[in-house]
């Protein structure tokens, strides 16, 4: 049985690709470091995080990109000898496309190319292909030649921003995109159009499309035409999935898919999701992945099993050996000279400014940088939230000189959203705690609660999360018991929903450790260890 969503936690806009017997879908980073996820399956039901293949500073820089730029809607391909992996990479994104907002519809997204033997790597540099649109897709024809297929963006006045599907065909041999772009697919009156894909089958051209934005309204639309530069027509029903007229759907949100076929033949159809909280409506854990099987009718056409369009909490899985994964280790104790593969950082390809796993052995040391929530050199370290309920603990090893200096456990959206528990100096506190948080949602913005005076050493740190409730505590030594601070948090706040109008919320909630010097002396600080456990609610913290 698969039971979605299969990739918990900030995974969207999947791109899902068979290769023999194994199975791979590449899904979005954004503004975390290194880009794009690649997760591995052999039976579509256990997947584990392979790769993050854009590791380098000629592959991928996002210092200056906004929250919620960055790495935007990869797609994963194979010709029968390489990899090819697509990705955007958004410099400016704009208040554009929800009502209430202000400022230019100008955006900025360059389209990339890089290609790889083995999944593993070494993926090659980058070839730039264009910056007309995003959700970039290759399509390798049947025929022989490829194409890129791209939403195309209309900044003017009075025009639809998502102004229609362009095809234009790729040149290996050039290594550029040759011949004029042709405008395939205007989309339909649902709108925002993006997402393409296309796919060839019985003499037919599929293409696949989301529309109605990346929230409550998403939605799969499929077309298809005999010839790739179209006319397409339209699914009879438009829409092959969506959970948009459903508010009963467990899975909220569906949208921008991608197909594969099992090797007995069978449709799967990956998309993103959202799973919203029970008393507040939001998604803490931003748009995850789901998979379901689909069925094609004799029509030529694609439909859920049911045919009702209905995104699925559990579906069919192939006949294929079960192939599980050992689950990931709760504790990551810093003795290896790489960081565990769960944890990322932000926007920047130079990680040896931020951290080192080598200058204090068995510890990580963060480097005190710019501020947080900062667009350029930000020494964060963290995980995706992946469970509705857990406990997160650190230990941190900090001595900070004055109040500019802070470092500790952080509950992190993005600039503008996170519970930060640090360790900072005052003149009249001295060495002390206390909790900076970002809510975008009040009008004070920045709140901080009252010092409390801690004493000398390594501090260890907790945070526990029942849905939308979020608690601190600390305490010095092992054994003892938790200083629980007294204030209750909202953990609801660090999702896609809580936003001022026009900004883009496209993530989810990280939890991790973080270090600032904004005198800029790079003060450091030194975390032991970093536990992350899923668990059942708890009606009170321990």
């Amino acid at each position: 049985m698969i039971r979605n969503p299969i990739l918990p936690g900030f995974n969207p806009d999947p791109s899902i690709l068979r290769v023999g017997d194994d199975y791979y879908i590449a899904t979005s980073t954004f503004e975390w470091f290194p880009g794009v996820q690649i997760y591995h399956s052999r039976d579509l039901v256990n997947w584990r995080l392979l790769t993050r293949p854009l590791t380098r500073p000629d592959q991928l820089d996002m210092r200056g990109d906004g929250d919620s730029c960055g790495v935007w809607a990869p797609c994963l391909t194979h010709d029968g000898t390489l990899f090819h992996l697509i990705y955007t990479d958004v410099k400016r994104y704009g208040r554009t496309t929800v009502g209430g907002a202000s400022g230019a519809s100008l955006r900025d997204f360059h389209n990339y190319l890089v290609t790889a033997e083995s999944i593993d790597g070494p993926w090659s540099d980058p070839i730039y292909l264009n910056s007309s649109g995003f959700d970039p897709s290759l399509f390798h024809d049947e025929d022989g030649p490829k194409y890129l297929v791209n939403m195309l963006w209309d900044h003017r006045p009075g025009r639809n921003r998502f102004a229609g599907i362009v095809l234009q065909e790729y040149s290996p041999e050039q290594r550029r995109l040759v011949g004029e772009r042709r405008n395939i697919f205007p989309g339909t009156p649902l709108g925002l159009t993006e997402a393409p894909h296309l796919y060839q089958r019985d003499g037919w051209y599929y293409l696949l499309t989301a529309e109605g934005g990346t929230g409550w309204n998403h939605a799969v639309t499929m077309a298809r035409s005999r010839s790739i530069d179209g006319p397409y027509e339209l699914h009879p029903d438009r829409y092959i999935l969506s959970s948009r007229t459903r508010p009963d759907a467990p899975l909220q949100r569906a949208g921008h898919a991608d197909l594969v076929h099992a090797q007995d033949g069978t449709p799967y159809l990956a998309y993103l999701c959202g799973r919203p909280l029970p008393n507040r409506g939001r998604c803490v854990m931003g748009r995850e992945t789901a998979l379901q099987p689909m069925r094609w009718s004799e029509d030529g056409w694609l439909y859920t099993l049911a045919g009702d369009g209905m995104p699925l909490a559990e579906a069919p899985a192939p006949a294929l050996a079960l192939a599980s994964f050992d689950p990931a280790p709760i504790r990551a104790d810093f003795d290896d000279a790489t960081l565990p593969i769960d944890l990322q950082w932000l926007r920047s390809p130079f990680p040896e400014r931020l951290f080192s796993l080598t200058e204090r052995p068995g510890h990580l040391r963060l480097f005190g940088r710019e501020t947080i929530g900062s667009s350029f050199e930000q020494s964060l370290v963290a995980r995706r939230q992946q469970a509705f309920c857990y406990t997160a603990r650190t230990m941190v090893d900090f001595d900070p000189q004055h109040f500019q200096q802070a470092a500790g456990l952080v509950c992190y959206y993005n600039a503008t959203k996170f519970h930060y528990l640090h360790i900072s100096h005052d003149e009249e506190a001295g060495r002390h705690l206390r909790v900076m948080s970002a809510l975008p949602d009040s009008p004070q913005a920045d709140a901080f609660t009252a010092p409390v005076p801690v004493p000398a050493g390594p501090v260890q740190m907790r945070v526990d999360v029942d849905y939308e409730r979020l608690r601190f505590a600390w305490r010095m030594t092992e054994g003892e018991a938790w200083n629980w601070l007294p204030e209750q948090f909202d953990a609801s706040i660090l999702s896609d929903e809580a936003s001022a109008p026009g900004l883009p919320n496209f993530t989810g909630a990280f939890v991790g450790i973080a270090c600032q010097d904004m005198a800029g002396t790079a003060r450091p600080a030194d975390f032991d260890w970093f536990d992350y456990e899923e668990r059942p609610y708890r009606a009170q913290p321990v």
